[in-house]
């Protein structure tokens, strides 16, 4: 049975350290038995540095790091060529995978017509990987499902049958692409194919009672990747880029930079329920020496990283949440 569930969200458009985050806390000695994906596909990717060793993972939750099992849930498609790669990658690097790796017999996966058909698109720059064509054949009833993939069946598993059998079950979901893409609460139609929040993980199994914590994250600035016009004017932004190595772990493409939207932080806060909030790259702003973000319509400044850092307490602090900073990548 489930005794607790953590959920991590992105806060902004994707690319705040969620990866990141997510290995450090599963790395906690029986804090998780399970590490969750519960939305999105190949067009998310995670970096995260384990024991000196750079590992980018895109289908695979990170719990196999740490002997957890590690499971891609039914609100995630699937493409079966790319994550055996993505298996044979990791193993490379002298890590188990397929000991830990579960897939819900009830994930959608991701055919070579959607593919092709997601080759012509150029409206709002996906990567390409499929995941639209497969969402809206998930909804018109005519999709393909993991267990139905001869391939996936050493996998394969009922996750209703795994969190509610006779095992404590404590799980850590782990999310994809961020708040400001999320299918109806992103910024339309600029927006991925999934439930990014946190109702994106609750439709995995787990209702909301369990929940223990929602983590959420967000950069000291702003990052995006896609067809919009979303770079601000500033020549800095050409320093941020490269002192943060704001390029796509899916298809390393520069990342848009802008300065942080205090507005949607907030709203992704309430909306998600965060009780705590952890802002990345603090040293990215404090190696320029220059701290702004948009808040409520117009660009504020501040002299110091104490005055931007005690300034986003102040707006962002509440009963019972938790905030820090984050200087550098978490490593384990």
């Amino acid at each position: 049975m489930i005794k607790y569930a953590d959920i991590i969200v992105d806060l902004q458009a994707g690319d705040t350290g969620k990866g990141k985050v997510a290995h450090f806390l599963a790395s906690k000695e029986d804090e998780y038995t399970h590490v969750v994906r519960y939305n999105g596909g190949g067009n998310a990717g995670h970096t995260v540095y384990h024991k000196g060793q750079k590992i980018v993972t895109h289908y695979i939750p990170i719990g196999f790091a740490y002997g957890l099992k590690s499971v891609i849930g039914v609100g995630c498609v699937v493409n079966v060529k790319d994550l055996f790669k993505e298996i044979q990658e990791i193993e490379s690097k002298g890590l188990e995978v397929r000991k830990y790796l579960r897939i819900d017999k009830r994930t959608h996966v991701i055919t070579d017509e959607h593919l092709f058909e997601e080759l012509s698109e150029n409206k709002i720059g996906t990567t390409k990987k499929g995941n639209g064509p497969a969402y809206r054949d998930k909804y018109s009833r005519k999709g393909t499902r993991a267990g139905d993939i001869p391939e996936l069946q050493e996998f394969v598993i009922d996750t209703y049958k795994e969190f509610y059998g006779d095992k404590e079950v404590k799980i850590l979901f782990e999310g994809a692409q961020g708040f400001e893409l999320d299918i109806d609460w992103g910024d339309y139609p600029y927006v991925t194919s999934s439930h990014c929040t946190v109702g994106g993980a609750i439709l995995n199994g787990v209702p909301p009672k369990y929940i223990r914590n929602t983590i959420g994250i967000a950069k000291v600035y702003a990052t995006y990747v896609g067809s919009k016009n979303f770079e601000g004017d500033e020549e800095i932004f050409e320093n941020i880029r490269e002192l943060g190595n704001e390029y796509g772990a899916t298809t390393g493409r520069p990342r848009q930079i802008n300065w942080m939207d205090l507005d949607v932080v907030k709203m992704g806060m309430k909306i998600n329920g965060v009780n705590h909030l952890i802002i990345n790259k603090l040293d990215i702003l404090e190696e320029i020496g220059i701290f702004k973000l948009n808040y409520k319509g117009s660009l504020k400044k501040f002299a110091s990283s104490e005055d931007f850092c005690m300034y986003l307490i102040s707006e962002l602090e509440g009963e019972g949440i938790k905030i820090e900073f984050s200087k550098s990548p978490l490593t384990v």
